[in-house]
């Protein structure tokens, strides 16, 4: 897959995505990145690329004439690129946007500056993504993170092949409670379960903990989704485990 970013700190990026599993993608030729400045585009001798906003106001806005041509030229880059701009005020980034992005064979991510995009610039992206409900300095971190995302999806990149698969969100749940050795520590056992051998028992526990995790959490992730008959259930017993617990530690 190759992956642009329109960026005006090329070196941040590069250097934030030369570790880890973005960097074993890109060892591995499953993730070609490359970066494209707008200031290469600007047709001024100081390369800027920012001006007062019309109608006043505090802070800089990015010029849409250098952001366009830089996405134009990724455009002929990458003929079959989408292009998707990180901003505030885009949908919200999930795990089934980059289930989605890591199919492509192209992307590109364009990165704001200052008080954000000029408005005129939309035209030419292909739609808005955002982390959050929060604002940052600029979209890189945000592109960094959309790409190291992506990047533990692509073909033969994680070491194991499920990996990917039992994550936190895959399936709309949060992740199952994970332990290694040393199987005692501090008190604390891993659960018998998981020392069992019983690959099915396993599996029940794993998935009825994804349950009970996403409802002590993130309940309104359960509000969203229809849970069958036999995951109500499991999650009938997770609640009715740990409303006997804290009613012991009371006790």
């Amino acid at each position: 897959m190759q992956v642009e970013v329109i960026t005006l700190f090329p070196e941040m990026v590069e250097q934030g995505l030369g570790y880890g599993v973005p960097r074993i993608a890109r060892e591995k030729g499953a993730l070609q990145l490359s970066a494209r400045n707008p200031r290469d585009f600007a047709d001024n001798r100081h390369r800027s690329v920012d001006d007062r906003p019309f109608g006043g106001g505090p802070g800089m806005v990015m010029q849409a004439p250098p952001v366009v041509a830089a996405i134009e030229a990724s455009r002929a880059a990458l003929p079959d690129t989408r292009v998707v701009a990180m901003s505030p005020q885009g949908e919200r980034l999930d795990q089934s946007w980059l289930q989605a992005m890591a199919g492509l064979p192209s992307l590109t991510l364009v990165c704001g500056r200052y008080e954000g995009l000029d408005e005129r610039i939309q035209a030419a992206v292909d739609c808005e993504l955002s982390l959050g409900d929060f604002v940052m300095s600029g979209g890189e971190l945000a592109a960094m993170s959309v790409i190291d995302g992506i990047a533990r999806l692509l073909p033969e990149v994680l070491g194991h092949a499920d990996s990917a698969r039992d994550e936190s969100f895959v399936e709309d749940l949060l992740d199952y409670p994970h332990y290694t050795r040393p199987k005692s520590w501090r008190e604390q056992s891993v659960p018998e379960v998981l020392l069992s051998g019983d690959h099915a028992r396993i599996a029940r526990w794993r998935y009825q903990q994804a349950l009970g995790n996403t409802w002590l959490k993130r309940p309104d992730i359960l509000e969203s989704i229809s849970l069958s008959e036999e995951s109500k259930a499991l999650l009938g017993e997770f609640i009715a485990q740990q409303q006997e617990r804290v009613r012991k530690e009371k006790a």
